[in-house]
């Protein structure tokens, strides 16, 4: 026995300087301590959880040591005759990129005009070689086709060449970009601006860069279909308020807020999202009111003026100058968080931006998606836009001359027994809703839905009342595409309102949307909306309608 102590003698020496060695070597990293007190309080604590662990650690490594796949040696898993492949190719279809065209989609393809040369207040129709007055383009402010952009544009497309070939955050930054940026901040009265290279993707980028799950966003029922995907992206939770209805707005707020309480619920980030003149049916919010609501119940406010700025104000400057006159620019604007715009739409160039607070347009350099992942937009676009913001600064009778064209378009229309404007009487969008026969008023003064007592549901996108509406989607397209060949055939471009059927959330009714712009005068915006009104007579809505259903 003493034998054999003597000869494991030396075995158990080395196993404890070894073991002496692990323990020194472990006290020198750092954190060991932290280590060895959490080992120690476990096992005295509950011991059947350190041999859970230590199973636990066996079976990891035993995992990143086994082999991620398994030799299959019996070969049924491979084809073993060239036969059986050409067999297998022979029998597979492809399935097309795109869906063949329905009768429908052939027929509104083809009643799209054509028109030879540039496009402009009155372009040349290839299928008469006439020309027409356009009231169908975003051309409000008659920058599409001046020639002072176009001679800064070609200097610059000589000077920049034409892609910028790079996202913004690499190298397709340019220093004509951050002019522009630079312009439309100092033009809107706002601490920093933002572009983007596409308008659409604009406020579906910023949405998602502020809002994220678990946060709330209180949205307005009419907002457009960018904004919608926008929300959609964000995965917040959504409430939703009756169309440009701030009495609504209210109740879901209080409504959002006694829920948070009952829930005992944290408090998080909230937004209230909508739009300044409204895409689907050109209404106009009440942005004084709104940013009172605002502050009276802590959100956040996302404006989206795509159809505003560049429209509406002495200068162009949209909501935030139209309902700040005489005071200074800066008491509306810098109310409004974050304030989303087009520059395709208000400057007829292309892309988007957005304007706020130094730390807003931050924040979106790094996470908002389509800025960091789309290639910046052209040299020769962003001048332009520049350009354009000059000439709305040094000629404000351009939006005198668009707001009093709306006007003399309006004191035609409005005569029309047979028609509904829902649009805003300063909103150079005008959309016109066939009148319906039923008994129930489908033009409340807030929008084109319908009004009831009952109160909406804030967890639905859907109006309140929408069961009731009475209108046919594809007999209304078809006779309003109707007015829409009676006005062309007397030379005025007007359209319907192109939407994508079976993919928005809610099913906008359908409209023809006319476009004002300042680039025809007075006498010419009175004679083609005169065109447009015998060609609603003409085909005598009403009637029709009846008749289809």
């Amino acid at each position: 026995m003493e034998n054999a102590s003597a000869t494991l003698e030396p075995l158990f020496a080395f196993m404890a300087r070894s073991l002496s060695m692990l323990e020194f070597a472990f006290n020198k990293l750092p954190g060991s301590a932290v280590i060895q007190r959490y080992i120690r309080s476990s096992h005295q604590n509950d011991p059947g959880r350190t041999i859970l662990e230590i199973i636990l650690i066996i079976f990891a490594i035993r995992t990143l040591l086994q082999s991620r796949t398994r030799a299959d040696r019996t070969g049924k898993h491979f084809i073993q005759f060239i036969q059986e492949i050409d067999e297998l190719v022979d029998e597979w279809t492809p399935e097309p990129l795109d869906p063949p065209l329905t009768l429908g989609e052939k027929a509104d393809l083809a009643t799209v005009p054509v028109i030879a040369g540039p496009n402009g207040p009155k372009p040349k129709l290839l299928s008469t070689g006439k020309n027409a007055i356009n009231l169908a383009s975003f051309n409000f402010t008659g920058l599409a086709g001046n020639e002072n952009i176009k001679h800064t544009a070609v200097e610059t497309l000589r000077k920049y060449g034409l892609g910028s070939c790079g996202p913004p955050g690499f190298y397709g930054t340019l220093d004509v970009h951050m002019d522009l940026e630079r312009d439309i901040a100092d033009f809107l009265g706002t601490e920093a601006s933002i572009l983007y290279s596409q308008g659409f993707s604009t406020i579906s980028s910023v949405i998602p860069a502020f809002c994220k799950r678990g946060d709330i966003i209180v949205a307005d029922r009419g907002v457009n279909f960018a904004i919608h995907k926008g929300i959609q992206i964000s995965r917040s939770t959504v409430r939703w308020f009756d169309h440009n209805d701030l009495k609504s707005l209210e109740d879901v707020l209080d409504g959002v807020e006694k829920d948070r309480k009952k829930r005992r619920g944290p408090l998080t980030r909230r937004f209230i999202i909508t739009e300044g003149i409204f895409e689907k049916d050109g209404a106009m919010v009440d942005l004084p009111k709104l940013i009172d609501i605002k502050y009276k119940h802590k959100y956040r406010l996302i404006l989206d003026e795509t159809f505003s700025f560049g429209t509406v104000g002495r200068t162009g400057r949209g909501l935030t100058e139209l309902y700040n006159v005489p005071r200074p620019l800066m008491y509306q604007a810098e109310k409004v968080d974050i304030l989303v715009g087009s520059v395709a739409i208000g400057l007829c160039s292309a892309g988007g931006f957005c304007a706020g607070s130094q730390a807003v347009v931050d924040h979106q350099r790094i996470n908002g998606t389509s800025f960091v992942f789309s290639a910046s937009l052209p040299a020769l676009l962003a001048v332009s836009a520049s350009e354009g913001i000059n000439i709305l600064r040094s000629s404000p009778s351009i939006l005198s001359s668009l707001q009093e064209n709306v006007r003399a378009a309006r004191v035609i229309l409005d005569r029309v027994d047979c028609i509904t404007i829902p649009s805003h009487p300063a909103s150079p969008i005008i959309h016109i809703h066939i009148r319906s026969s039923s008994s129930s008023s489908l033009q409340p003064s807030t929008a084109s839905f319908p009004l009831s007592s009952k109160p909406s549901n804030p967890a639905s996108p859907l109006p309140r009342d929408a069961i009731t509406w009475d209108w046919d989607i594809e007999s209304e397209e078809r006779l309003l595409q109707d007015v829409v060949d009676e006005a062309l055939a007397q030379g005025v471009m007007i359209t319907r309102s192109r939407r994508l059927r079976g993919q928005e959330t809610v099913e906008a009714r359908p409209s023809i949307r006319l476009a004002l712009t300042s680039a025809l005068t007075k006498k010419e915006t009175e004679k083609a909306v005169t065109v447009v009104k015998s060609a609603l007579v003409k085909i005598d809505l009403p009637i029709n309608i009846a008749d289809n259903l």
